[in-house]
């Protein structure tokens, strides 16, 4: 199959392109450089001149607390650009693919969320993550979207934002002290599993629709930094906090655990356990290297 990944410098899309490539597909992996998705016509004439098979987008604009001040940056690129490639996949007859997110929920039920449970988003990048989940499924019969949550993958190293794997290793080798919050929840997922996962759903050929893909259990960002360094050996002064404490510009949602239950029951393989993620990111990140032009130092 001939598959196009936007976004391919990420976390998730990096991970993505390995895939494809591995599996014996032909795939053009597209950074912002490439293509700007926010530009309509420059992603229409990307699409209807490639034609390809499917059209993956892993981009998005997923900076949740200066979404709040700055939503129309968003929403440009997490629903308007959607919109283009929608209507752009439809028009070239492609299959489309987006990924949306956890933040569509307002964390107030503390069993995992369903793909039938009502979104109540409580800040502006979940507004614009879900607006995108609308234009994928309205201008687009031939579309697949998951929602996913708290990605983390190999790439993750040496990406601008990086993720909390390596935020907690940086803060251990630099002896600095850490406050986590222990009274809200994440669901680690792994990007290469996540990544394998999706192109399975693509070639089983699973019913179009929406998709919970998230990891396999819900933990505390507290929890979540120990196990880290318990598997990494590290040492770091690391204390719990609370949302009282530690105030966010965006509202975030305390348990938004997803409930992967009816991807499951379409055929695709459970996702790991955390500790098995987890160790196998930290035996895969020593081994990726810098992309060519950037720093190696893993804030950059």
């Amino acid at each position: 199959m001939k598959a196009i990944v936007l976004g391919a410098g990420g976390q998730l899309g990096a991970e993505l392109v390995l895939e494809l490539a591995r599996r014996g597909h032909e795939v053009t992996a597209l950074g912002r450089g490439q293509l700007d998705i926010t530009d309509a016509p420059a992603v229409r004439q990307t699409l209807l001149r490639q034609k390809p098979g499917w059209v993956i987008n892993s981009a998005a604009y997923n900076q949740v607390d200066l979404a709040e001040k700055e939503p129309q940056a968003a929403m440009a690129v997490n629903g308007f650009a959607v919109h283009s490639l929608a209507t752009g996949c439809r028009d070239a007859g492609a299959t489309f693919v987006h990924f949306s997110t956890d933040h569509v929920f307002d964390g107030t039920k503390t069993e995992p969320y369903t793909e039938s449970d009502p979104p109540s988003t409580p800040s502006a990048y979940g507004l614009s993550k879900l607006a995108g989940e609308w234009y994928a499924r309205i201008y687009c019969s031939k579309r697949y979207v998951f929602r996913i949550a708290g990605v983390f993958g190999p790439a993750g190293r040496y990406t601008r934002r990086g993720n909390f794997p390596e935020l907690v290793i940086r803060k251990a080798h630099e002896g600095s002290p850490m406050k986590v919050v222990d009274d809200f929840f994440a669901t680690p997922t792994y990007a290469p599993a996540l990544a394998s996962r999706v192109l399975d759903a693509l070639e089983k050929e699973i019913p179009f629709g929406l998709y919970h893909l998230g990891g396999s259990v819900s933990i505390s960002w507290y929890q979540w930094a120990l196990k880290i360094l318990d598997q990494t050996g590290l040492q770091a002064e690391i204390a719990p906090t609370n949302r009282r404490e530690y105030k966010t510009a965006a509202v975030r949602p305390r348990h938004a655990g997803l409930s992967n239950a009816r991807i499951e029951a379409a055929g695709i393989e459970r996702m790991p356990s955390l500790d098995e993620a987890l160790t196998d990111y930290l035996r895969r990140r020593e081994k990726v290297k810098p992309p060519t032009g950037r720093s190696a130092h893993p804030s950059a």
